[in-house]
């Protein structure tokens, strides 16, 4: 009897040593992360656009989801939701663009050679015979001791300004190389930040100069937003938006520079170096006569909260979008719904799974917030109206995760990870990956700014450490076909589905990769939950500095 009982003392503790060294259970399923899908899918929804046909049926599914699992609302007045007010910007017909330059007037075509719009409140913009400057890449980086404005007046003038950032063209030996990532693109490198700090300084209007490289995407995407733009209802767009930020070919800043006595590539490569100042297009101007309709709407983000047991005061979110497309021109089917089925349906059923996840376990120490977003489509509104009307402060939020484009290709040997090299919360993504038997891959293609283009990013620019699940980038190491899958996959994605009706929900989807990366989120985030840890931004990171403003806060 001793004897079996050694025995069987012996394999319960050979058992329990294997136990240690197995990854838990993953509580995320794929066949409720493909349910969920199915249902935010439906046509019924109508594509989920924003203030349209399919909101309130969206909202309501996703409050009452949250409710079944006895989570609190954090939204506006103790409810569910909060409210965004949006307005959308549309350019009339018989829009009018002009340089001059050398003496010589020259028309330019909407469209073609120009695209230009307002997110200012308002129903004209007319400039005339506005002087131009141009200013480098349009980057005030004072951790990095750069200005490319120099105090410069661009009061009542339009800055120029080239695309990405200043290292992005650098050759090895020049001062600047490897100060902005390289090739990889930072958020100075941003289009959006490029507006915004040209705006900063008081420039009437701004217009970068596209080039495929840099931009990452050629003038086939400028242009496809068809001279429609949204934004939320801000207190002074003006301080925010010059009154006309657009982009121009490069073969016009060519021409319009070398009829200003100027060399494009000459001056180009000064802007790479820390000594560039602002350069007067002598003798040229530029001239707008531009309708805009303004509509307001409101749209909602949806808001649920697992109140913290020991630090409520401090929290981790989770977040997705729950916005699409709506409806466009019909399939070979005859089907007009864009039903964005993987782009965010797949994000906003693991924001769901995770909070099962956590409903069904201990409570936290920390609370958990669980944003589901909208506008995300229209340029991450809805995140942005919350980062900047928060209801849990970003001070002492510890971290951000957000799902936005989850691969439904099935199980693989990594995560791709967008963004990678930003701040501490990766080295714990690292070792949940590794318990899982897994590893993690630097996404390959830095310089497609995909980092910059998900919800996450409207937190972490204001100092919120972030992980970002984007499945864009590059493809996952899968264990059936391997990287050549994985590819295969994104490849045929983006190129045939990504914003369009065939963005729909799939029966014979493999999502067990999917479960297993969302399970990563869920680990990471719970355990972070449970912690005093305050995650940190890498001395590398732009967002580094913004974060240090709020130190006080984490004490």
């Amino acid at each position: 009897m001793r004897i079996a009982s050694l025995t069987l003392a012996a394999t319960l503790l050979a058992f329990s040593a294997s136990a240690q060294t197995q990854p838990p259970p993953n509580p995320i399923s794929p066949a409720r992360l493909s349910a969920d899908v199915k249902v935010l899918a439906d046509a019924k929804l109508y594509g989920r656009a924003p203030g349209g046909p399919g909101e309130a049926g969206t909202l309501a599914w996703l409050e009452s989801q949250f409710k079944a699992l006895g989570l609190k609302p954090a939204g506006d007045n103790g409810g569910w939701t909060q409210a965004v007010p949006l307005i959308r910007f549309t350019v009339q017909p018989n829009t009018k663009f002009s340089l001059t330059a050398g003496g010589k007037a020259r028309d330019l075509a909407e469209t073609q050679q120009i695209m230009a719009w307002t997110q200012r409140p308002t129903d004209r913009v007319a400039i005339a015979g506005a002087p131009l400057v141009f200013v480098g890449y349009g980057v005030t980086a004072p951790e990095r001791g750069w200005d490319d404005f120099k105090g410069v007046d661009l009061k009542g003038k339009i800055a120029v300004i080239l695309i990405n950032d200043p290292d992005f063209e650098a050759q090895p030996g020049e001062p600047v190389a490897g100060k902005f990532g390289g090739k990889a693109a930072t958020y100075y490198g941003r289009w959006i930040y490029k507006f915004e700090e040209a705006a900063r300084h008081g420039a009437l209007a701004a217009l970068i100069v596209h080039e495929t490289a840099g931009a990452a995407y050629p003038w086939s995407t400028v242009v496809a937003s068809n001279g429609e733009s949204y934004d939320v209802v801000r207190p002074d767009a003006n301080k925010v938006h010059p009154l006309l930020q657009g982009w121009i070919q490069r073969d016009i800043a060519v021409d319009l520079f070398k009829a200003s006595g100027l060399d494009f590539e000459a001056l180009k490569t000064q802007a790479r170096t820390y000594g560039f100042k602002p350069v007067a297009l002598t003798g040229a101007s530029f001239s707008a006569d531009m309708g805009v309709k303004t509509t307001r709407l409101t749209s909602h983000n949806v808001l649920a909260q697992l109140p913290g047991a020991k630090r409520p005061n401090e929290s981790v979110m989770f977040g997705a979008h729950w916005d699409a497309f709506g409806q466009g021109p019909a399939d070979a089917t005859g089907d007009t719904i864009r039903h964005g089925a993987i782009d965010d349906g797949m994000g906003v059923a693991g924001v769901l799974e995770i909070a099962r996840a956590f409903a069904h376990g201990p409570k936290p120490d920390r609370s958990v917030v669980f944003g589901v977003w909208t506008a995300e489509e229209r340029g991450l509104l809805g995140s942005e109206y919350y980062a900047s009307h928060p209801k849990f402060p970003l001070a002492t939020t510890a971290g951000d995760f957000t799902m936005d484009v989850v691969q439904t290709a099935g199980a693989s040997h990594d995560l791709v990870l967008v963004g990678a090299g930003q701040n501490s919360l990766e080295a714990d993504l690292a070792k949940a990956a590794a318990r899982q038997g897994r590893t993690i891959t630097a996404d390959p293609a830095p310089e497609k700014a995909l980092f910059y283009r998900a919800d996450h990013f409207s937190v972490a620019k204001r100092g919120v450490p972030t992980l970002l699940i984007m499945g864009m980038a590059a493809g996952p190491d899968l264990v059936k076909g391997g990287r050549a899958a994985g590819d295969a996959w994104v490849n045929d994605y983006t190129t045939k589905c990504y914003h369009q009706v065939c963005d729909d929900w799939h029966a014979d989807w493999d999502l067990t990769g999917a479960a297993a990366d969302i399970d990563l989120f869920y680990e990471v985030g719970r355990d972070l939950a449970n912690s005093t840890r305050w995650p940190t931004w890498n001395a590398t990171s732009e967002f580094k500095p913004v974060r240090a403003k709020t130190a006080a806060a984490r004490k």
